[in-house]
């Protein structure tokens, strides 16, 4: 738990306790009351980032009712990195919502030396990774949460053309190499689809000769 005061509401407490599912629930009221803070300063992000409940931050950073940066003290993201909640934190990164690291020194608000204090190594890496490359970072991260990711599905659709031969492979070496090294960064089920595309029944499958469209919209649908 991180504190119960007053002004501990339902959310803070579905927050608090893990439950993605009430959240959900709470979260698809109107009139939720998504920054409301307790006493202290509390959000119900707050709540699930300090007690490092993943799938509750999720739901609360996919909604743009709620503020990131509305808060009092330190940081949610703060309170994540000082707490080692690594799968938060590439669930805050992938949401594409602000990233506030804080300012180095300021040990309430920056996260990086926060994580650092504490030794949470992992933490550590990955925002040092996502403050020299935000870009790349979240991307990445993205592909491995599974997320729809525009990059990805574009990068999905140079890999569909060129199984199809569409891009000819002359060189066995290099090219080959890197054709590979694209497929192995996709998730399983996206490589399962281009094997099942080689082998499968073509009315299941789309055609090769379609436009890129349809291959984002086939990445999509597996993603």
């Amino acid at each position: 738990m991180f504190f119960a005061d007053a002004g501990y509401q339902a959310l803070h407490c579905a927050s608090d306790e893990g439950h993605a599912s009430i959240v959900a629930i709470l979260l698809a009221h109107p009139d939720i009351k998504v920054n409301l803070k307790d006493s202290r300063g509390g959000t119900p992000l707050h709540y699930a980032c300090f007690d490092g409940h993943a799938s509750c931050a999720r739901l609360l950073l996919e909604d743009s009712r709620v503020k990131v940066n509305d808060y009092r003290g330190s940081t949610p993201l703060w309170w994540a990195a000082y707490r080692g909640h690594l799968d938060v934190i590439k669930c805050w990164i992938a949401s594409e919502r602000e990233v506030d690291l804080g300012t180095r020194g300021d040990y309430q608000k920056d996260a990086i030396g926060a994580a650092k204090k504490w030794k949470k190594t992992e933490v550590v890496t990955l925002l040092e990774r996502f403050k020299e490359n935000p870009d790349h970072t979240r991307h990445v991260i993205r592909i491995e949460l599974g997320l729809v990711d525009e990059l990805a599905a574009e990068m999905f659709a140079l890999v569909v053309f060129v199984s199809d031969g569409i891009l000819q492979i002359k060189d066995t070496a290099t090219p080959a190499a890197r054709y590979f090294s694209i497929v192995a960064q996709l998730p399983l089920e996206l490589q399962m689809v281009l094997c099942y595309r080689q082998v499968g029944s073509e009315k299941e499958i789309i055609q090769g000769k379609e436009s890129e469209a349809a291959f984002k919209e086939l990445a999509r649908r597996f993603w």
